[in-house]
């Protein structure tokens, strides 16, 4: 069977840390800003560990041999 190539678009989002765990931007922060309370755009900075669920699913289909 040929190799599965990674999905351009994931090695871009996300990073894996060293036990595996999805690391992504946080959510909510790409437009919009004036909307956001300071509170809200300060809260979003950073990276957060992907759900368990969703992690898995970034595994199986985009990313099958690490990023």
């Amino acid at each position: 069977m040929p190799k599965l190539k990674t999905k351009s678009s994931v090695k871009k989002r996300f990073k894996l840390t060293g036990t595996g765990k999805v690391v992504m931007a946080q959510a909510g922060k790409r437009h919009g800003m004036i909307k956001r309370t300071n509170k809200q755009i300060r809260n979003q900075r950073g990276t957060v560990i992907m759900s368990e669920p969703d992690a898995k699913r970034v595994h199986r289909y985009f990313a099958p041999y690490g990023l």
